[in-house]
């Protein structure tokens, strides 16, 4: 049990981890799609190859779309694409690097079905049946051309009358499975030389500029996840904030009006005093809370987000603040008296 709690706090503190993940919850997906599709070619001229080129092509599609649909990193590149640059300038290696890490993982699963499907070769039987040349076998030698057509358009269809246990068929088919065989074999080498030398070839190289982007790259989605549970924080202790000033509120609006009254008699009862306040933490304090009570406001919280989105901090803690502050008014929460505000938060 320790091993497994490991191993998920390690996918819970590391965003490639989860993305990692996914990638491989999506292609041991597409493996078990594959393997439960029923595959039913038309055996017509007209439609076997768009059935099959569709199956070899479409799903991958979809699969593709889904990999870019779960991999966070995804939105958080195009954002950082489409921001405007405000005090932090836009580094186009940063978005490269982004990218190609998208569509490495997003890439996966696709790759993973194409091949499935090259490697089975019904596929491509269904697809190219009717483009294979007659001269290439000798058991058409008798047929007309139309005859021949109808012949390999049948050839997926080893349960139909006009093919079965034709050994021309057989001929047909064990060639193009032959052939899409040869080629899937020839995608996986090429994929698996291209990684073996990619992974050997990249420590030959000076590697300052990927620590630098891939650093960076982590940074700016680390940035977008902690602003995210920063502002449900916020949200949190303003809401808070404002429900206990309506329940002040009321009980004032009580006191003025006098309808308060004992439950014995029925006659008005005088209010209890209000408790006086508790001290507050001060925004000068080290609480990280103090931060988030400064901007007690509807407005104020419009104007964060819209300096957040329009103008982001630069990358220096040393800089002025007033380039962090954005012109925001830091006035004084307002606190219900005799109230104590929440420490904890639910992110």
């Amino acid at each position: 049990m320790d091993k497994f709690r490991m191993l998920f706090q390690h996918f819970q503190s590391s965003s490639e981890s989860v993305m990692n993940g996914i990638c491989l919850l999506l292609a041991a997906v597409t493996i078990k799609l594959y393997s439960s599709f029923d595959f039913n070619c038309p055996c017509l001229a007209r439609y076997n190859a768009i059935y099959g080129l569709g199956l070899l092509l479409a799903p991958p599609l979809a699969l593709f779309l889904c990999g870019l649909l779960a991999n966070r990193q995804s939105v958080v590149m195009v954002e950082e694409w489409r921001r405007p640059s405000g005090h932090r300038r836009k580094d186009p290696g940063i978005i490269r690097y982004m990218c190609f890490s998208v569509l490495q993982r997003a890439l996966a699963a696709p790759l993973v079905w194409i091949l499935l499907a090259l490697l089975d070769g019904k596929c491509f039987v269904c697809a190219f049946s009717s483009s294979v040349d007659p001269e290439k076998f000798l058991d058409f030698a008798n047929m007309t051309p139309s005859q021949v057509q109808l012949f390999l358009a049948k050839v997926p269809c080893k349960e139909d009358e006009l093919v079965r246990d034709s050994s021309a068929r057989k001929a047909v088919s064990r060639y193009l499975r032959c052939l899409s065989q040869a080629i899937g074999w020839s995608i996986t080498l090429l994929l698996i030389v291209g990684a073996f030398l990619a992974r050997c070839l990249r420590p030959c190289f000076d590697q300052t500029v990927f620590l630098q982007r891939r650093y960076w790259s982590n940074y700016v989605d680390l940035e977008q996840k902690l602003f995210d549970e920063t502002c449900c924080e916020h949200a949190r202790d303003f809401a808070h904030r404002c429900v206990l000033h309506f329940f002040t509120s009321m009980r004032s609006e009580l006191r003025a009006r006098g309808l308060r009254r004992d439950a014995a008699g029925g006659d008005p009862a005088p209010l209890d005093p209000l408790e006086p306040p508790e001290p507050t933490e001060g925004l000068d304090s080290g609480s990280g809370k103090a931060h988030l009570r400064a901007i007690s406001s509807r407005e104020q919280v419009d104007r964060l987000l819209s300096t957040w989105y329009s103008s982001k901090p630069p990358l220096d803690l040393a800089a002025s603040p007033g380039l962090w502050g954005g012109g925001l008014s830091h006035r004084a929460p307002t606190v219900a008296p005799g109230t104590r505000l929440s420490q904890h938060t639910d992110v």
